[in-house]
């Protein structure tokens, strides 16, 4: 009697679970998730920034696009290694986790929001069959090569900077340093040899030579080091800086105002030093074109 008693309500259990299944799934999604609904651990390199196109977020159960977009903002931000969130079921939220993760351009802009030591070499996206996505970076910057990058950064600061400079003079100056330190990396650009890290800051800061990413890591730590709020501007040819110093947003181009030279001379220049959308697009040379609907504060 007892072991019918036992299968009676086996059954009627395995009933209950059959039909209140998606309930039960949503239940479970909910309580699943709670343990990292919450990103707590943050690097030396988290900034505090929102952004007109990405917010920082603490929604880990996003739906919407934008929703999506800001998680992966905030994750990246963070500094972290991996971190997980969850999708509810019936909601658009893995469609759109799956477009963003199969969209390197708008995963590359989402980078340009953050820190170059949290900006990621490679990111892979997972999700399985609970709705749970795991999000995997591998960074640009391992903690060596941080470590060699910002030391170089404070002697170089410590050279150049004085008390009595002001935040524009002082980013003058590390545009000239860095311009008269370093050449650009064409056997690489060219020819795909690759002598130098020149695509992060340690190529133009310790190696002498750099390629667009290089010189633009390399003035955003200098940026960062002055409080000033700045993020990297792209497009499918280039990348410079994005910098708001007082109450205005100017772009910072250090690659132009490096030019390359058929006599191999150094030359240094301030074409596009701190000038705005006008100025830019007076001196353009067809690689400054870029999205005013995704860098906005740039789009008065």
């Amino acid at each position: 009697m007892k072991k019918f008693i036992v299968l009676v309500l086996f059954i009627c259990l395995f009933l209950i679970t059959y039909i209140y299944q998606d309930e039960i799934y949503n239940v479970y999604t909910s309580f699943a998730s709670k343990p990292n609904v919450t990103l707590k651990e943050k690097n030396d390199y988290t900034r505090s920034y929102s952004f007109k196109y990405v917010s920082l977020t603490d929604n880990f159960l996003p739906e919407t696009l934008e929703e999506v977009r800001n998680v992966y903002y905030t994750i990246l931000n963070s500094g972290v290694d991996e971190f997980s969130f969850y999708c509810k079921k019936d909601t658009t939220c893995l469609d759109n986790v799956k477009a963003l993760a199969n969209d390197q351009t708008s995963l590359s802009i989402i980078n340009n929001y953050v820190h170059p030591f949290n900006s990621f070499k490679r990111i892979t996206t997972n999700y399985d069959e609970t709705n749970k996505v795991t999000v995997s970076i591998e960074h640009n910057y391992n903690d060596n090569v941080r470590e060699i990058v910002l030391n170089k950064v404070s002697e170089i600061e410590t050279e150049i900077w004085n008390s009595s400079m002001t935040n524009r003079e002082k980013i003058k100056t590390a545009h000239d340093y860095i311009i008269n330190h370093s050449r650009y990396d064409k056997e690489k650009s060219d020819n795909g040899i690759i002598n130098y890290q020149s695509d992060i800051a340690y190529g133009p800061l310790l190696q002498g030579h750099s390629l667009c990413g290089g010189y633009t890591d390399a003035m955003e730590l200098f940026l960062e080091d002055l409080g000033i709020e700045s993020y990297r501007i792209s497009n499918d040819k280039h990348v410079w800086n994005g910098v708001f110093l007082d109450g205005t947003w100017y772009h910072l181009d250090l690659t132009w105002d490096d030019p390359i030279t058929s006599n191999n001379q150094d030359i240094l220049e301030y074409t596009y030093f701190l000038v705005n959308n006008e100025a830019l697009e007076k001196a353009d040379n067809n690689q400054h074109s870029f999205d005013k609907s995704i860098y906005l504060e740039f789009s008065n």
